[in-house]
């Protein structure tokens, strides 16, 4: 990696999690004897990455200062900071923290089985490339249905991948992407247009093409209970490679 270029992630806490169930948020629940979250930021710790901006809901700021940063190996944490309404409002708070990054990478915080070297690879990337992603080829079909329930279309397989976080970009453009898109948001929201990741940010007001960077398909969001087991697991088996 280019030394010369510092890097920022933005790790992302602030989602309620309802699909998940339980009395706390998803990136909050025991994992291995731990907060889900803390595996997500000990990965970044052991990366190249430069700077860590964790972004959470006003109620949870005081535990990940105190029961997360304060008890882990977690020096490149600078700062932790409230979430907005959405998604996107939350990455683009994190933005505004970052310090002097050239590259900026974000992930969510309930992807605890992201790792080190797939983060300094996805950082290499983003080195030739201004917008890189990482993704997994498909395995199954998929189908597009129209609003009764009914296939429409088979899209073919081999040009289908899932997208991931991390996501890393340059960060002059995809700040100015997410200042964009908050400018044109009430219009975006008018036309029924939703903002699910980082890279459709870049796509619709970048202007720039994203790249995709094969990721891992350990590296799985935690959404519901059946999750939570399949992680369990994951995490007997990751530990004993």
């Amino acid at each position: 990696m280019d030394t010369k270029k510092r890097s920022a992630a933005i790790v992302l806490a602030a989602g309620s999690g309802k699909r998940m169930g339980g009395s706390e948020p998803k990136q909050f629940m025991q994992l291995g004897g731990h907060p889900v979250l803390y595996y997500t930021l000990k990965a970044f710790e052991e990366s190249r990455v430069d700077e860590v901006v964790l972004v959470t809901s006003e109620d949870w700021v005081s535990f990940c200062r105190d029961e997360i940063i304060g008890k882990g190996p977690f020096s490149k944490v600078t700062k932790i900071v409230t979430g907005g309404a959405q998604r996107y409002h939350s990455v683009a708070k994190g933005l505004e923290a970052v310090q002097d990054a050239e590259i900026v990478m974000i992930h969510d915080g309930a992807r605890p089985f992201v790792t080190p070297d797939l983060i300094d690879d996805l950082l290499e990337k983003t080195i030739e490339y201004p917008a890189c992603v990482t993704a997994t080829p498909l395995s199954d079909t998929v189908k597009l249905v129209d609003e009764e329930g009914y296939c429409q279309d088979t899209p073919p397989r081999d040009r289908l991948w899932a997208v991931q976080t991390p996501q890393s970009f340059s960060y002059p453009l995809i700040m100015e992407a997410y200042r964009r898109l908050l400018r044109e948001e009430e219009s975006l929201l008018a036309k029924g247009i939703g903002i699910t990741d980082d890279a459709q940010v870049c796509e619709l007001f970048g202007k720039t093409k994203v790249r995709l960077v094969k990721g891992s398909y350990f590296n799985r969001k935690l959404t519901t209970p059946e999750d939570l087991l399949l992680a369990e697991r994951l995490l007997e088996i990751t530990q004993n490679i």
